[in-house]
């Protein structure tokens, strides 16, 4: 009897040591407009109605992979291990390219089609491990014959299972190697001579201002204060679309409307702006792993 209590309390904490939280967390290209993002919900309370679920965004431009791999890489660090996201941004769906679940360093789970996706996630966070759905098991039952929404009978249906409990991780499929997850090439930043190098992730939508991947640490190996001139350059596959010089400046309001300036994002990233108005639309700037920023001091 006491091997048998023994056993079952282990049993109790392999099971908690999955990460189970009850919380799955959706990022798509879907929009809003129609019925998309509610049949995956629906699926996810059929199985388990004590889930809780969220949205990350559903307004990934469409089949913008790349897009969907950096709000991963901003959000996923923020969620308590445990937490379930579904991504689902797939033009390739239906053919070939594989449906896994990844489970970070920090002990998040992804569930989505490996296509580039899990680029940043991956080498920020780190992977623990990374399965391949088995959808002989983790298909929705009746799906079979559906071939171009796997968001909902694959990929909802495996991360409401595993979120809840109704599947371990080692349920979800077979074991991958790390490395065979597929990235998506772009411009690493560093710090070449006097000039820092980095890639245009994403744009701040709202306001128009230019966000890189270049970390405050790095750019303070340039020494700058507040008030100093940097010269910018912008590159659109290698060619440049834009240059030239603005202050590193703390807040917007440092420097007149209408003007330019370096600072710090909230993700203590550099990122370049204008006071009250549109960078990216004044100067015809774009984001995404082909555009490319270079910043030195002057």
């Amino acid at each position: 009897m006491r091997r048998f209590f023994v056993l079952l309390v282990f049993s109790l904490l392999v099971h908690l040591s999955q990460g189970q939280s009850k919380v799955v967390v959706y990022q798509t290209d879907f929009g809003l407009k129609d019925g998309a993002v509610s049949e995956m919900k629906g699926v996810a309370i059929g199985v388990s109605p004590d889930l809780k679920l969220f949205d990350l965004t559903h307004e990934i431009p469409a089949f913008n992979i790349w897009e969907a791999a950096y709000r991963l890489r901003q959000t996923v660090p923020y969620w308590p291990a445990g937490t379930v996201f579904v991504s689902v941004v797939d033009p390739g769906v239906g053919t070939e390219r594989r449906s896994v679940v990844l489970k970070t360093r920090t002990g998040q789970f992804i569930v989505t089609p490996d296509n580039g996706t899990l680029t940043l996630v991956a080498e920020t966070l780190g992977i623990a491990e990374i399965r391949e759905i088995d959808e002989n098991v983790n298909r929705r039952k009746g799906s079979q014959e559906s071939y171009t929404f796997h968001g909902r009978d694959v990929y909802s249906y495996t991360g409401a299972r595993l979120a809840a409990g109704v599947i371990t991780f080692e349920q979800v499929g077979p074991l991958l190697p790390r490395q065979e997850v597929v990235s998506i090439p772009y411009q690493k930043a560093v710090l070449e001579g006097k000039v820092i190098k980095g890639t245009i992730p994403v744009l701040d939508v709202q306001y128009g201002n230019i966000w890189t991947n270049i970390p405050g640490d790095l750019f303070a190996q340039l020494k700058p204060a507040f008030g100093d001139q940097l010269h910018v350059k912008v590159l659109h596959q290698g060619k440049s679309v834009y240059e030239g010089d603005m202050p590193y400046s703390a807040t917007f309001g440092a420097v007149a409307k209408g003007k330019p300036l370096v600072y710090l994002n909230s993700l203590l990233q550099l990122s370049f702006a204008l006071n009250q108005g549109s960078f990216a639309a004044e100067h015809k700037i774009s984001s995404g792993n082909d555009w490319s920023v270079e910043v030195s001091k002057k």
